[in-house]
């Protein structure tokens, strides 16, 4: 009687141990969250980043701006890779709504942009993307006219990541979403101020 009886209390330990367990363990985000928002909106803002800085890294005659944007391109396709990771375990949708539609109006505002931008080509001028033709002067560019180019179109693209992730701080569950977006925001504020430096030391406009 005396084992039965310490069998089933152990039993009964270990089911209340799983229970606390599960209970601190945040809920699946919907596909409407914060959450969700910010893991597909930063993978299309990633993927252009990447684009950009794979370009100048190629062309770039200044060591400090290769090695700036080769840490650009590899810390961004990690995050990205992640990121859709994230929407897999979920079982979510990679796409899903217009970009920014999980911020609030509040949230926008500190992109600096119209305050109600409706067509995808604004949705990403709110968020600091280079549009098709920055994209193809960068392509076309050499030389310290490219390094320039690409300082202001990154500088610009890293300004509007720093609201997504401001907004998904205040408005995400998952506790590595937050861990994840408070990195990228100081790191995305380091590489600004690199970039500005980078800018005075090449006498960029």
């Amino acid at each position: 009687m005396l084992i039965a009886c310490l069998a089933i209390a152990a039993v009964a330990f270990a089911i209340g141990r799983f229970t606390a367990f599960g209970a601190g363990t945040p809920a699946t985000p919907a596909s409407d969250s914060a959450d969700a928002g910010f893991a597909r909106d930063m993978q299309v803002h990633h993927a252009q980043a990447v684009d950009m800085a794979m370009q100048i890294y190629r062309k770039t005659d200044d060591d400090e701006l290769r090695t700036l944007s080769y840490d650009i391109a590899t810390a961004q396709s990690a995050q990205k890779g992640e990121m859709y990771d994230w929407l897999v375990s979920w079982g979510l949708p990679q796409s899903g709504g217009p970009l920014m539609s999980w911020m609030s109006d509040a949230d926008h505002a500190g992109h600096g942009s119209a305050a109600s931008p409706t067509s995808d080509a604004d949705l990403r001028a709110a968020m600091g993307m280079a549009t098709d033709a920055e994209l193809t002067a960068l392509a076309q560019a050499t030389g310290t006219p490219a390094d320039c180019l690409f300082l202001d179109l990154m500088i610009r693209h890293h300004e509007g990541a720093i609201p997504m992730a401001d907004a998904v701080l205040a408005r995400g569950s998952q506790p590595r979403v937050l861990e994840v977006a408070a990195a990228m925001k100081a790191g995305q504020l380091a590489e600004i101020d690199a970039m500005h430096s980078i800018q005075a030391r090449l006498g960029c406009r």
